[in-house]
């Protein structure tokens, strides 16, 4: 029996807490201009390049961010990736990992979120 479910990746949801403070703060980090939540303030979009989608989701302020990262981000500058972080401020929680096919490095949002930036090696 063949699964109706396709192996595609529809949307990615980020819990945060504050969500004008994570908009600022994704907006800085991807570099795009900050927009209004929806669904009452509990959503947001964040522009994305591609079919797969990323919302903040302030609908369950009750969820513990730990764990691995549960998505990544691409770049095609690890060390321009790396500058832009610290020049953010941002809590880098890993140094960067060559694991052959890839280079990364974990860091966290406010809310303590896992993230990941993988530069193909």
């Amino acid at each position: 029996m063949s699964s109706p479910i396709q192996r595609r990746v529809g949307q990615v949801f980020v819990p945060v807490s504050d969500m004008p403070a994570a908009i600022r703060w994704y907006a800085d980090l991807l570099d795009f201009e900050p927009g209004a939540a929806s669904h009452e303030g509990t959503i947001f979009d964040v522009p994305t390049d591609g079919e797969t989608r990323l919302a903040l989701d302030a609908n369950r302020p009750d969820v513990v961010a730990s764990g691995p990262p549960r998505f990544f981000l691409w770049t095609d500058d690890m060390v321009a990736t790396v500058q832009h972080l610290r020049a953010l401020g941002v809590t880098i929680t890993s140094e960067v990992e060559d694991i052959g096919s890839v280079f990364f490095v974990q860091f966290e949002d406010p809310d303590g979120n896992a993230l990941m930036v993988c530069q193909r090696a």
